[in-house]
This record gives C-alpha cells, sequence and structure tokens, in this order.
C-alpha cells in the first residue's frame, strides 16, 4: 500500500467509534492518542502495512462475567465483572481492578488501552489490563465486601496468572479487598504465588505502594519544572480528590515547600487558605480510610476552611494544579479558568481527568502538562518493583524503593521530552508520552509478525 492510500486520521476514527458505540470514554481515550501517533507514522511503512495501530486500539480479549453474592440479609445480589485484557505485546497484562457504580465495560476499555502506553513509559516488562465491577463498597459491611470479592475471584482466577494477567488495586479496591481477593485465588488455586499486586508486607507485598501514585506525580512535576529552572517550594496547589493518590501527592507537595489549599470528594470540595498542613493530611486520611467520612467534616475540625457543594477546585487560584479523582473531572472552561488565573502546571494524578477540549487548552497555552499515563505510572511502576519482588522471593528497603520510583519517573520524563521537546522551551508532554510508550509497544508488535 503507497502511503498516500493510508486510511486519514478522521476515517480512522470513525471505524473506532463504528466498532465501539456507546462506549464515549474508550473512543476519547483512542483519539486523544492517535492524534499524536498519525504525525508520527506517517512516513513509517511498516506500522501502516501492519495495522498497528488499529491493532492496540482493539482489545485481545474483553471478558464479561456474572458475579452473585449473598448479603447480610439474606438477599441475592447480581453485579456484572470484568476483565479487559488490551495488549500484551512487553510483557504479563497489568492494571487494577476497580469496584464503583460507574464502572462500564467503556471505562474499563479506555483505563487498558491507557494502561498499555502507560505501563510501556516504566521500562518494566509490563502490557495493559484493567477489570473491575459496577459494585458499590461504600455502605457494604466487610463481610459483604469478602463475599462479592471471594465470588469476583471464583471466576477472575481462570484469567490471570503471575505470567498472564497480574491485577492491583483501582478506585475502590485497596488493601482489604485485594487480601480477600488473593485469599480467594490461593484457597482454589493452592498455589501462593505474586498473580495480584497492593498486597499486604506479610505476604508479598511492598514498602511505598500506597504512596507511590502520589509521589510520582509530584515527582514528575518537579521534573517539568526544572526545565524552567524552577521548584515546587513557595508554589501554592489545588488538588481534587482525598483518596490514596490525592493525600499522598498532598503530602509530598507539603514535604517539598509547597502549600496544599484544596481537597475535595463526590460532594464537592474543601478550601483551605491557611494551606492543609501533614497534621490535617494525616487527619483526612483516617477520616476517609477508617471512619468512611465525607470531606466536608473538615470544616468543623479545622475552622477557617469553606465547602462548596457540588463544585470542582479549579476555580481557586494557584500555581500548580493535580486532578487525582477520576476520569473527565476537568472540563475546557475548567482549563480555560486554571490558565487565565496563572496555573503554570498541571499533573495528572487520575487516569484521564482532562477531557479533549481541557487537553487542547493546555497546548495552546503551553502549559506544563503531564497527561495519567506520565505522570501517574508511578503506581503501576512499584506494583512491577512487586512483581519483580515475589518472582525473586526477596523485598527492597524502602529507601531503595524510593530512589527507583525516582529513577523511573525520571526516566519517564526523558522519555517524554524525546519526543515532545517543541523547541523554544516547549515540551508537548501528551506528544512526549503517547509516541514513546506506542513505539515500545509497536516495535514489539512488529516484531511478533500478525499474532
Amino acid at each position: 500500500m503507497a502511503i498516500s492510500d493510508h486510511v486519514d486520521f478522521n476515517t480512522f476514527m470513525e471505524g473506532v467509534k463504528r466498532r465501539n458505540p456507546y462506549q464515549p470514554e474508550f473512543v476519547q481515550a483512542v483519539q486523544e492518542v492517535a492524534e499524536d501517533i498519525y504525525a508520527f507514522i506517517a512516513d513509517k511503512e511498516e506500522y501502516h502495512a501492519q495495522q498497528i495501530l488499529r491493532r492496540i486500539a482493539e482489545p485481545d480479549r474483553v471478558v464479561s462475567f456474572r458475579v452473585c453474592w449473598e448479603d447480610d440479609a439474606g438477599h441475592i445480589r447480581v453485579q456484572r465483572g470484568w476483565r479487559v485484557q488490551n495488549n500484551n505485546a512487553i510483557g504479563p497484562y497489568k492494571g487494577g481492578i476497580r469496584f464503583h457504580p460507574s464502572v462500564t465495560e467503556s471505562v474499563l476499555k479506555f483505563l487498558a488501552f491507557e494502561q498499555t502506553f502507560k505501563n510501556a513509559l516504566t521500562g518494566l516488562p509490563m502490557g495493559g489490563g484493567k477489570g473491575g465491577s459496577n459494585f458499590n463498597p461504600k455502605g457494604k459491611s466487610v463481610r459483604e465486601i469478602m463475599r462479592f470479592c471471594q465470588s469476583f475471584m471464583t471466576e477472575l482466577y481462570r484469567h490471570i496468572g503471575a505470567d498472564v494477567d497480574v491485577p492491583a488495586g483501582d478506585i475502590g479496591v485497596g488493601g482489604r479487598e485485594i487480601g480477600f481477593m488473593f485469599g480467594q485465588y490461593k484457597r482454589i488455586t493452592n498455589n501462593f504465588t505474586g498473580v495480584l499486586t497492593g498486597k499486604g508486607l506479610e505476604w508479598g507485598g511492598s514498602l511505598i505502594r500506597t504512596e507511590a501514585t502520589g509521589y510520582g506525580a509530584v515527582y514528575f512535576l518537579e521534573n517539568m519544572l526544572a526545565t524552567r529552572a524552577d521548584g515546587v517550594k513557595g508554589k501554592v496547589a489545588v488538588i481534587s480528590g482525598s483518596g490514596n493518590v490525592a493525600t499522598h501527592a498532598a503530602e509530598k507537595i507539603v514535604q517539598l515547600g509547597g502549600k496544599v489549599v484544596t481537597l475535595s470528594d463526590s460532594a464537592g470540595f474543601i478550601h483551605d487558605p491557611d494551606g492543609i498542613t501533614q497534621d490535617k493530611i494525616d487527619w483526612v486520611k483516617a477520616h476517609k480510610t477508617h471512619r468512611r467520612g465525607r470531606i466536608e467534616d473538615y470544616c468543623a475540625a479545622f475552622p477557617g476552611t469553606t465547602f462548596h457543594a457540588g463544585k470542582t477546585p479549579w476555580g481557586v487560584p494557584c500555581d500548580l494544579a493535580l486532578p487525582c479523582a477520576t476520569q473527565n473531572e476537568l472540563l475546557g472552561d475548567d482549563a480555560r479558568t486554571l490558565v487565565a488565573n496563572g496555573c503554570i502546571a498541571v499533573s495528572e494524578g487520575a487516569n484521564m481527568p482532562t477531557d479533549l477540549d481541557g487537553v487542547h487548552v493546555f497546548k495552546a497555552a503551553r502549559l506544563l502538562y503531564a497527561p495519567g499515563k506520565a505522570s501517574n505510572a508511578g503506581g503501576v511502576a512499584v506494583s512491577g518493583l512487586e512483581m519483580s519482588q515475589n518472582s525473586g522471593r526477596r523485598a527492597w528497603s524502602e529507601a531503595e524503593l524510593q530512589q527507583m520510583l525516582k529513577d523511573i519517573m525520571a526516566g519517564i520524563h526523558k522519555s517524554c521530552l524525546t519526543w515532545g521537546d517543541q523547541g523554544g522551551g516547549y515540551v508537548d508532554y501528551v506528544k512526549g508520552a503517547n509516541i514513546a510508550g506506542f513505539k515500545k509497544v509497536a516495535d514489539a508488535m512488529l516484531a511478533f509478525g500478525v499474532v
């Protein structure tokens, strides 16, 4: 096929939409990557001839299954579970499990697609996958969550393995849920193997896994600021979310001398103009994790703080913004507000939290803008290190892991510079991440032939 006969970008995207009806999140994720990849592969016949982008945008498989469980009242409940195995060209499928009412096949396909490039950027041998259920753990008893996790794993165990697919936690799935699922896997298979990451330290887990995503997002932010001879110290940061990623991102910002003024949950955000100190962060962690409380309760504990119901924090003036909650939480108008208020850098702690309009706004403003596939890769990087520790029957110290995490985030930043440096002091980190991740996966796929 001559290069002039190649399917153009619009035709490619029309095909993606046609093959994936009613899956807007997945289509959005593919478009965000394809916008950069199409220009990169324009003169590279091998990628066109082997239909590499089309193949990456089609998951290897999507497994859907019924999950039946019994609640404390004796009622039979039925949820739906999925595992999306997107691509294993460079290693076993790797990606989290999410329990949340918003989980759909489209959401999991977008996450698995993004995970493919994110994992490639880490430099570790991991493919991309994602799974989950529309089960909502909020308001459920511990025994109800245990019964659900056991039922979920009774089906999932058929599709995973230490050298096949290694799930981790995600929204709604923490150490407790990982424990219940790993226990059921071990019970069914009679194998003690590193088939899940995010495990407890006593049974194969890794130090700093809890902190890794939030810390990694700030390490990446540091690397971006350093290109302009700047740093986090003295900067005001707004952060969305109040879970694991958000609180640890806030913690690292504070450690580096910055000032965090917001956190949020699904009900709204709190604004603390005095700054959210380490003591306040510790309070949030305990309140959200152990008491399952709402972020608005922060205002009663710390006077001088305001709660803004039903709103996101992007209107609060800041130097740095870290969206750490969920997908499409930062829209085009929010991005325009951040730019107008003088924000100089955005580092995504969540997966695809900025919609396409917002991405285009940040690019046009030439902001330091890090997409989640680059900036939040710290979590999966430490998960990959946990896999290595499990395989080698060993454990690294916290200091060793912290240094490895910093080195991995610096390596991702370097890869983004290689492909995203536009000259004139501007780096398009979206383009850099997309091309660097794509090239690694694509070249492996070329080596394997049409499989």
